[in-house]
């Protein structure tokens, strides 16, 4: 076991772990941060995404020891029940969760897509977003959301 001094959501956090352990273990059991799920555990559903210095990655597959000094952002790092960022509020606008499983992947893969695209067309929005597995077919309000978080005008 290993003492990590992390940088999360803009706290200064310590976790004890073996050093290959998966972020989101860290994440969820020790720091009690429920946004990111354990999906499929191998890097390929999104609902565990997070963001390292800003780029989205899943911390299923993420090692503890390779975040070092880097900042680590959680869906609660965007925002709360009652302060949500503009990319939450959307999703609740949307009525875009349905089970809400893959809504933490969702919001935090589209939080990226729009930091480097702010105004994507439909089809970059589904294109940055197709990593993202959602079983209910939510899809199209998920895309509404992130047109809306963008300023674009919605279409129903």
């Amino acid at each position: 076991m290993a003492r990590y001094d992390l940088n999360v959501n803009g706290q200064r956090r310590r976790a004890e772990a073996d050093a290959d352990s998966p972020l989101l273990y860290v994440l969820r059991d020790q720091l009690e941060l429920k946004g990111p799920k354990y999906g499929c555990g191998l890097g390929q559903c999104g609902a565990c995404t997070v963001h390292i210095d800003g780029q989205a990655v899943r911390s299923c597959s993420y090692p503890v020891n390779a975040v070092g000094s880097k900042k680590v952002t959680t869906l609660e790092g965007l925002g709360n029940s009652s302060k949500p960022s503009k990319l939450q509020q959307a999703f609740i606008d949307e009525q875009a969760a349905q089970c809400g499983y893959c809504i933490n992947g969702m919001v935090m893969q589209a939080a990226d897509l729009l930091k480097r695209t702010p105004k994507p067309s439909e089809q970059q929005i589904r294109e940055g977003l197709a990593m993202n597995l959602c079983r209910c077919g939510t899809h199209q309000r998920i895309v509404r959301a992130v047109q809306r978080a963008s300023g674009q005008a919605v279409t129903a």
